[in-house]
């Protein structure tokens, strides 16, 4: 029985893993370009980066938000930790290296409060609780860090009630409504990909294949992908931690 259920989940994930478009391939490329709701895909790729650890997969795409919201207006602070502090010596007289941005690394110091601490998502247990650890984000908690950025947002949680058509409809209309964005949660074993839950942002839509463009933060793992509707629903609604997974709708205040 053991053995039979090993190849029934080998099967079903090498089944997913084959229904997912690698985006620069001549499908994926064909996709984007008859897409019609992909208003999101140009601010979010012009500020792209990727995640520059194995935790960082909520504060990449936070910043890469962030930074489609709100670079070049007034009050993005500068990240001092981008220039050797040493080199500045070498620097013309009054010059600043820095540029006015949000970065991974000022992802937490630049939200004032209601944000899960980093040590938290590294892996620091509560007091008392030693052997407790919650790596990453949850979405409730990733949220809470969103909002504590000023940023506006729906979050849904998706549960196994929860209408697939309806999810999908919300979707759509955010991917193609210029001025918000969409964040998903979704645990990558549902999509036939190797690792656990996983965030990043999506950047479009095809009617034509019923699949979505996830922009996935983390390159090292997976490229960007164009994902079936059906198939990315069925990944947010996976259990995490304490409840299951979902989507934010997000904007700026």
């Amino acid at each position: 029985m053991a053995r039979a259920f090993l190849f029934l989940a080998l099967i079903v994930g090498s089944q997913a893993t084959a229904d997912l478009v690698d985006w620069s391939s001549q499908e994926g490329i064909h996709r984007l370009e008859r897409s019609k709701h992909k208003v999101d895909f140009f601010k979010l790729a012009n500020h792209f980066e990727s995640q520059r650890n194995r935790l960082y997969c909520g504060p990449t795409t936070g910043i890469i938000l962030l930074n489609a919201f709100r670079l070049g207006k007034e009050g993005v602070a500068e990240d001092e930790t981008t220039f050797e502090a040493g080199y500045k010596k070498y620097l013309p007289k009054g010059m600043s290296p820095f540029f006015p941005k949000y970065t991974q690394n000022t992802f937490f110091s630049s939200a004032k409060q209601g944000i899960k601490s980093e040590a938290a998502v590294c892996g620091e247990p509560p007091a008392g609780k030693p052997e407790e650890h919650d790596f990453g984000f949850q979405l409730r908690q990733y949220d809470d860090a969103l909002k504590a950025h000023g940023l506006k947002t729906t979050l849904r949680i998706v549960t196994d009630g929860m209408d697939s058509k309806t999810i999908r409809a919300e979707l759509i209309q955010n991917l193609k409504t210029p001025g918000d964005f969409v964040v998903v949660n979704y645990a990558r074993s549902g999509m036939g990909q190797k690792g656990g839950g996983h965030i990043s942002p999506l950047g479009a839509y095809d009617a034509q294949s019923d699949s979505f463009l996830v922009l996935d933060v983390n390159p090292n793992s997976a490229p960007w992908v164009w994902a079936p509707a059906d198939t990315l629903i069925s990944a947010m609604r996976t259990k995490d931690t304490v409840e299951n997974r979902g989507y934010i709708l997000v904007q700026d205040k």
